[in-house]
């Protein structure tokens, strides 16, 4: 581990980073170039004595998730964050595979996207970042461990995650789910991380094994979905997918499709903030 050059790494890209870029105000009062160290520090989940022991090169060696959660609020390009990783002592993630963090653009994008509910997603349907319209919609995915983390593993294996739409609509959501996982095996062939979450999918889950034999194939980029909220009623929302050239990584952006849609989620988010100020 550098501490000195990490310590200097870490300083130099908070003062980089403008509160904007990451939906934070300037203010008027702001005498520190860049971001604050308390931002940073609620930004990637930690505290700030920590980040401060970062910056001073007297903290132990981070995580492999503590330096993704950095990466993520700096905003670091893939480079920064390998980097990053090395300065840690730590090996980056993979290019591809499973332990993946959100690009840095597609971060930027999300930051841009203020309310409007969107995520970004892995090819295999990881959550690695979301926007709080997102988190009123269908909850808190990020850091999900083990093969809970995928989508399609969650839909086919858990109740309630298929209860965040209406049961008439399961059916298609399976299918669409199942023929987007063929795509993407198909162009990983060979990846042992696909291969054992489709192996335990058919093992756990009768209608997962009923449409894998299908083949149906089909990769998403446009759909229409009712999600189910207690609080306001339905929601029916447009889906709309941006992919990156690699097809690795995803930003689904999610807009009301109606003006009933659009009422009951200002509703939502109303009833969100006050959640989030009494500490729920």
């Amino acid at each position: 581990m550098q501490r000195d050059e990490l310590a200097d790494f870490l300083r130099r890209r908070r003062e980089a980073i403008r509160p904007a870029e990451v939906g934070l105000a300037d203010g008027r009062r702001r005498r520190t170039a860049g971001l604050r160290r308390e931002e940073v520090a609620m930004l990637a989940g930690m505290s700030v004595d920590y980040v401060v022991r970062l910056e001073q090169g007297r903290s132990s060696q981070p995580s492999t998730q503590l330096l993704g959660a950095l990466a993520r609020a700096l905003r670091l390009s893939d480079d920064e964050r390998d980097h990053l990783f090395h300065l840690a002592g730590h090996q980056p993630p993979p290019a591809d595979g499973t332990a993946r963090l959100a690009r840095a653009g597609l971060l930027r994008m999300l930051d841009l996207l203020g309310d409007t509910p969107a995520l970004v997603l892995s090819d295999l349907g990881e959550t690695l970042a979301q926007n709080r319209g997102a988190v009123l919609l269908s909850g808190d995915q990020v850091g999900i461990e083990g093969d809970r983390r995928y989508h399609a593993y969650r839909w086919f294996t858990d109740p309630v995650a298929r209860a965040v739409h209406p049961s008439e609509d399961e059916e298609r959501h399976s299918r669409v789910i199942v023929a987007d996982l063929r795509a993407v095996a198909g162009r990983r062939h060979g990846d042992p991380t696909i291969a054992r979450l489709v192996a335990r999918l058919n093992a756990e889950s009768e209608t997962f094994r009923r449409l894998w034999a299908e083949h149906e194939v089909g990769v998403r980029r446009f759909d229409r979905k009712t999600f189910v909220n207690s609080r306001v009623g339905p929601l029916l929302m447009h889906c709309e997918t941006l992919v990156t050239p690699d097809l690795g990584q995803f930003l689904l952006v999610l807009t009301p499709a109606d003006d009933d849609t659009r009422e009951r989620f200002d509703l939502l988010r109303v009833v969100g903030l006050q959640e989030f100020a009494a500490g729920v």
